[in-house]
């Protein structure tokens, strides 16, 4: 018999190392805690085609690959600073090649629950969701939570 409560659902996470998406991965592990779940924590990465002489060009190999080492360093930097200790067994970090939009998407078909961060600048336009949490509430094939950055 295991001690570890079984899990039931997973809980998808979107974190780029803002303050909004650490607010995010905050909200996504108590829930997860208060509901079995486990929490699948991602972020997104893709590089910009570079503009030359003779137009738009693919970028190098090797920028690919320190993309994706920025990217999953971020993601290890968020869950170190947010997850405690007796709680990073319920956190798997994914790092995937694409928009931030369309990989949240695709790692939350079967989940229990998408949650994702909006960085709101206050006031009026604090209302407004931001494009890749707008995408997500559309879209996703799971209920979303959006997370207000700026505090507990």
């Amino acid at each position: 018999m295991s001690s570890k409560p079984k899990e039931t659902g997973r809980i998808v996470v979107g974190v780029d190392g803002s303050e909004s998406s650490k607010e995010a991965l905050r909200w996504a592990v108590r829930q997860a805690g208060l509901t079995d779940c486990g929490v699948n924590a991602v972020i997104a990465w893709e590089y910009p085609p570079l503009y030359g002489s003779i137009g738009w060009l693919d970028a190098p190999q090797s920028l690919a690959g320190d993309m994706k080492v920025w990217a999953g360093q971020a993601l290890d930097d968020a869950i170190r600073e947010v997850v405690a200790s007796g709680d990073t067994s319920r956190v798997k970090a994914t790092v995937a090649y694409g928009t931030a939009a369309s990989v949240l998407l695709e790692a939350a078909r079967g989940a229990s629950l998408l949650v994702v961060g909006s960085r709101g600048h206050g006031g009026f336009s604090g209302a407004l969701l931001g494009s890749v949490s707008q995408h997500c509430t559309q879209h996703a094939p799971c209920p979303v939570v959006v997370v207000r950055g700026g505090g507990r």
